[in-house]
């Protein structure tokens, strides 16, 4: 589970999200709201890239990769061996 696609990308958006998050709390000045209209948008980019990552994260915790088990198969097929 952990070298899944899904769980890196997810940590890595968690990162930047926590990130912002804090940037958004700590660094919010009059002069940054009035370029964005009045939004707060580094908590709100935050906020959302944080979400994203749970789901990403939940996505790959529940529905992880199967991979076929090579015993399993070696024993269905056939065997060419002669007596």
């Amino acid at each position: 589970m952990f070298f899944d696609i899904r769980t890196i990308v997810g940590a890595l958006l968690g990162l930047y999200g926590i990130v912002l998050i804090i940037t958004g709390f700590v660094n919010n000045t009059a002069a940054q709201e009035a370029k964005t209209g009045g939004i707060n948008i580094n908590l709100w980019s935050g906020i959302g890239m944080a979400v994203f990552a749970l789901l990403f994260i939940l996505w790959a915790y529940l529905r992880p990769v199967v991979t076929p088990d090579s015993a399993a198969t070696s024993e269905e097929e056939p065997s060419t061996e002669i007596p």
